[in-house]
């Protein structure tokens, strides 16, 4: 797995953390250089959507959409205790730890380094993250700890049947909990434009193309699109922090503050899972992938929905941008943990 020609991580996804650091010093330069032209970019917007960034976040989205077979989910009984792990961490847990964290961190322990609107804001953002659960580099982690792929490719479409119900009622509940208040109307059309379409989109795309009973076409077609999904998620973060440049540049403080506790949640939450495969004597090729769902966050919702619901210029979206960059350095810490201790999952089996 060491060699590059066997990893199933491209060049990309290998150096992500690299290219979101370079992008985000680029956005910073291009905020503070030309802020007109920035705030011209802002100020294209309909009904809280800002249309620039809406197009990137689709252009990132629909890819990743095309890889979810639902047809995967008659095999949902056969690994029951996989996908009990995935739905209680996800949907019970994880929410509820990352607004525990936010609260902790930013209205108490860091009370008094960030204003308490910001502060808000920032718990917002970190909730959005942990409200949306991984649906496409959660393939690459599988993939890097040899898990089951078919098992992965079920959770994955589970999960994202469970987010076009769940996410919305989650997020409000969660909001409310911190007294953000969130207009419903914002929040249903966020689901809508970044997972219902998206994931009709993939679903239409997926029947055309699988006609022919094989995968290769599908692969193919994903295969040519990715440069795109990658520089929508690169020209995102550019704009992202471009219209956060002057907070950045007046409290560069902050992105660190708000990287403190997405990395307490990350561990935090890999150590639940995974401990909770092993104590369950489920296979490390379901458990592991079982963890790395539970870890990693579908960010791109994360991003468009913050920018929906409290603006471009928030701290919401700053922290669900901080989420990227911290994201990927996490996750194949945890790859090489769960590698390095396969040999106790198969010694107890």
């Amino acid at each position: 797995m060491s060699a590059q020609s066997t990893s199933p991580m491209g060049l990309f996804e290998r150096y992500l953390s690299l290219w979101v650091a370079l992008c985000i010093a680029m956005g910073v330069a291009f905020g503070a250089s030309i802020p007109d032209f920035v705030g011209l970019i802002a100020s294209l917007e309909y009904a809280s959507v800002n249309l620039v960034v809406a197009v990137f976040i689709w252009v990132m989205i629909y890819p990743m959409m095309v890889n979810v077979d639902f047809a995967s989910l008659k095999d949902v009984g056969k690994k029951p205790k996989g996908i009990c792990i995935t739905l209680v961490v996800n949907w019970l847990i994880k929410p509820f730890t990352m607004a525990a964290l936010g609260i902790l961190f930013f209205e108490y322990l860091f009370a008094g380094l960030v204003d308490p609107q910001s502060a808000k804001e920032y718990i917002a953002g970190m909730i959005l993250l942990g409200v949306a659960p991984c649906t496409a580099m959660v393939f690459v982690w599988s993939q890097l700890v040899r898990g089951d792929a078919n098992y992965t490719l079920v959770q994955v479409s589970i999960n994202d049947i469970i987010m076009v119900f769940a996410f919305a009622p989650l997020t409000a509940l969660l909001l409310g909990i911190t007294d953000i208040v969130v207009p419903w109307e914002t929040l249903i059309l966020s689901v809508i434009l970044y997972v219902v379409i998206p994931l009709a989109a993939g679903y239409v795309t997926r029947k055309l193309l699988d006609r022919s009973g094989s995968d290769e076409g599908i692969a193919n077609f994903t295969a040519r699109l990715k440069p795109f999904s990658i520089m929508g998620l690169l020209a995102t973060v550019v704009l992202l922090f471009g219209f956060q440049a002057q907070t950045i540049l007046d409290k560069p403080l902050v992105i660190v503050l708000i990287a403190i506790p997405l990395l307490i949640q990350s561990y935090g939450i890999f150590a639940i899972a995974y401990g909770w495969g092993y104590l369950w004597r489920v296979p490390f090729s379901t458990a592991a992938p079982a963890a790395m769902i539970g870890t990693s966050n579908f960010f791109e919702l994360a991003v468009a929905v913050a920018i929906s619901l409290f603006g471009l210029n928030s701290g919401a979206a700053l922290a669900t941008v901080v989420g990227v960059l911290v994201e990927v350095p996490v996750m194949l810490s945890l790859v090489a943990f769960a590698n390095r201790t396969r040999a106790h999952f198969d010694h107890r089996d």
